[in-house]
C-alpha cells in the first residue's frame, strides 16, 4: 500500500456500522479515512500502516476504548487519539485523557464538532512534529549563511545558484572541506519555491552507518534493539522542502541503493515497516571527495553518481578567491563582535597581508575560526594587529611554496616556522621604514628584543633594498 506523505490518514474505530459510516461520510472528503468495528483490529492494522490521527470509540466489547488507547500509545506515543463515547459515558472520556487521549466528543455530535476537533488535533500534530524535528538540529541564525565573496569565481556560483533555485533537478556540490557547501545548499534552498517549508541537513559521516538508514527513514516499534516506539525519518520531516545529504561520499552501498529508489520514485518505506510512504522532497548532495573516481574503485555507485550529479557545482578554495580574505576577515570581525558584545575596532593592513599571504587549508571555516578567536583575545575599542596573529598558526607563502614543492622537507615545521617570522619582521621593518624603536612597537615587544631576534634570523641593513 502506498501512502503520500501529504495526504492524511484517519482510522476510525466504532463497533456500531451507522457510526463508522456517519464519521466517514463526514471526513472522506477531506481525509483518506478506514474504518475498523474493533480494538483488536485497529492495533493490527497500526502496526502494518501509518495514520495520522485515531477516532475511537469508548464503549466496545472485547477490548474497549481505554484499554485500546492504553496499547495504542504504548506502540506509538506520538499519535493522537480522540474518544468518542455517548453522554453517559463523558466521566469515562474525560479520565482517557490522564491516558494520553487528546480529545473527546459526546454522541450525538454536529458534523462541525466533528471537523473543529480533527483539524485543531492535526495542527497539533503538525506542530509537534515541526518541534521535535527542530529540536533535532543546531539552532542556526540566518547570518551564518550569508555568502560573502566578491571573487569573479564565486559570481559565476551566485548565477548558477540563482538558476538551479528554480528547478528540482539534484544538486551535486563539490569541493575542499571548508569552502561553504551547505551555505550554498541553504541558498539555493531559500531561493527556490521550496523556501517556506523543511531545508533538513544530515551530515552522513557522523552518523553511525548502523543507525543511518534509521535516520533517513525513520522506524517501527521494534524495529531493532532500542526502537521502543515508532518513529520519523529525515526525508518524512521534509516533505515538500529539500534534504541536505553532506559527505554523501561516506555512505554504505547498500544504503545507496535504498536512497537511489528515493531519488527515482520518491518513496520508501520505514525499517521494519512494508508500508510505502511517497514524499516530494528536492535533493542536494556535498562532498569533498572525488566521487568519479570512488565510482571507478568500486566504493559509490554510478546510477546514484549520475542521479546526483544532474546540476554540479564546484566550489573554489578561499586562497583562490582574490580579494575575499579581508572582505571575509571583517564580515567575520563585525559577526563576532555582535555576538560577543565586543568593540574591536578593525584588523590593521598589515595583519590583514599575512592573512592573505596564508594558503588557508582549512578554507573560509578556518579564517572564522581564527576572526573568533583574535575577537575573544582582542581588548575592546583595538585593532587586530600583526603581532595577534598567531605565528604557530600562519606560515607565509613563500614557505608554504617551498613545502608544497618538497624543498622544506628536510628541514621540517622549525624551519617554516623560522622562514615566516623573518617575514613577519621584516615587513614590520618596512612599514617603519627600519626605525627599529618604532617596528619594536608596532610588534609589541623591547627594541633588544627585536635586535635580537635580528640577528638570529639573519636580518641585516641590506635586506633593506632586497626585501
Amino acid at each position: 500500500m502506498s501512502t503520500p506523505a501529504d495526504r492524511v490518514r484517519i482510522l476510525i474505530v466504532d463497533d456500531e456500522l451507522g457510526a463508522r459510516e456517519a464519521l466517514e461520510l463526514i471526513l472522506e472528503d477531506d481525509y483518506d479515512v478506514e474504518c475498523l468495528a474493533s480494538g483488536r483490529e485497529a492495533l493490527a492494522v497500526l502496526r502494518d500502516r501509518s495514520f495520522d490521527l485515531v477516532l475511537l470509540d469508548i464503549n466496545m466489547p472485547e477490548l474497549d476504548g481505554i484499554e485500546t488507547l492504553r496499547l495504542i500509545k504504548e506502540y506509538d506515543p506520538s499519535l493522537d487519539v480522540v474518544m468518542i463515547s455517548a453522554a453517559d459515558s463523558a466521566r469515562k472520556a474525560v479520565s482517557a485523557m490522564k491516558y494520553g487521549a487528546y480529545d473527546y466528543i459526546t454522541k450525538p455530535y454536529e458534523a462541525e464538532d466533528i471537523i473543529t476537533t480533527v483539524q485543531r488535533a492535526l495542527e497539533r500534530r503538525s506542530l509537534k512534529k515541526e518541534v521535535r524535528f527542530l529540536r533535532s538540529e543546531v539552532a542556526h541564525n540566518f547570518e551564518n549563511y550569508k555568502i560573502v565573496s566578491d571573487a569573479p569565481s564565486m559570481q559565476i556560483i551566485f548565477e548558477m545558484i540563482t538558476k538551479v533555485a528554480q528547478t528540482d533537478a539534484s544538486v551535486l556540490i563539490t569541493g575542499e572541506s571548508g569552502t561553504g557547501k551547505e551555505l550554498v545548499a541553504r541558498a539555493i534552498h531559500a531561493s527556490s519555491p521550496r523556501a517556506e517549508k523543511p531545508f533538513v541537513a544530515i551530515n552522513c559521516a557522523a552518523i553511525p552507518a548502523e543507525l543511518m538508514e534509521s535516520e533517513l527513514f525513520g522506524h517501527e516499534k521494534g524495529a531493532f534493539t532500542g526502537a521502543i516506539s515508532r518513529a520519523s525519518g529525515k526525508f518524512e520531516y521534509a516533505n515538500s522542502g529539500t534534504v541536505f545529504l553532506d559527505e554523501i561520499s561516506s555512505m554504505k552501498l547498500e544504503l545507496q541503493a535504498k536512497l537511489l529508489r528515493v531519488l527515482q520514485e520518491l518513496e520508501f518505506t520505514r525499517v521494519g515497516s512494508h508500508t510505502i510512504i511517497k514524499v516530494d522532497v528536492r535533493m542536494i548532495a556535498a562532498t569533498n571527495s572525488r566521487l568519479d573516481d570512488m565510482v571507478k574503485e568500486g566504493r559509490f555507485r554510478s546510477d546514484l553518481f549520475f542521479r546526483l550529479n544532474v546540476i554540479p557545482i564546484e566550489l573554489p578554495p578561499l586562497r583562490q578567491r582574490k580579494g575575499d580574505v579581508p572582505l571575509l576577515a571583517n564580515y567575520f570581525l563585525t559577526k563576532f563582535n555582535r555576538r560577543l558584545k565586543k568593540r574591536i575596532r578593525g584588523i590593521t593592513s598589515g595583519a590583514i597581508e599575512i592573512l592573505e599571504g596564508y594558503h588557508w587549508p582549512g578554507n573560509i571555516r578556518e579564517l572564522e575560526n581564527l576572526i573568533e578567536r583574535l575577537v575573544v583575545l582582542g581588548p575592546d575599542d583595538g585593532w587586530i594587529q600583526e603581532k595577534d596573529i598567531p605565528l604557530d598558526l600562519l606560515l607565509c607563502e613563500e614557505a608554504y611554496a617551498q613545502a608544497a614543492d618538497g624543498h622544506a622537507g628536510d628541514a621540517g615545521l622549525l624551519q617554516a616556522r623560522q622562514t615566516f617570522e623573518r617575514q613577519y619582521v621584516l615587513r614590520a621593518l618596512d612599514r617603519c621604514r627600519w626605525n627599529q624603536s618604532n617596528t619594536a612597537r608596532a610588534l609589541g615587544i623591547h627594541r633588544n628584543t627585536l635586535l635580537q631576534k635580528m640577528k638570529s634570523l639573519n636580518i641585516y641593513e641590506n635586506d633593506k633594498k632586497r626585501h
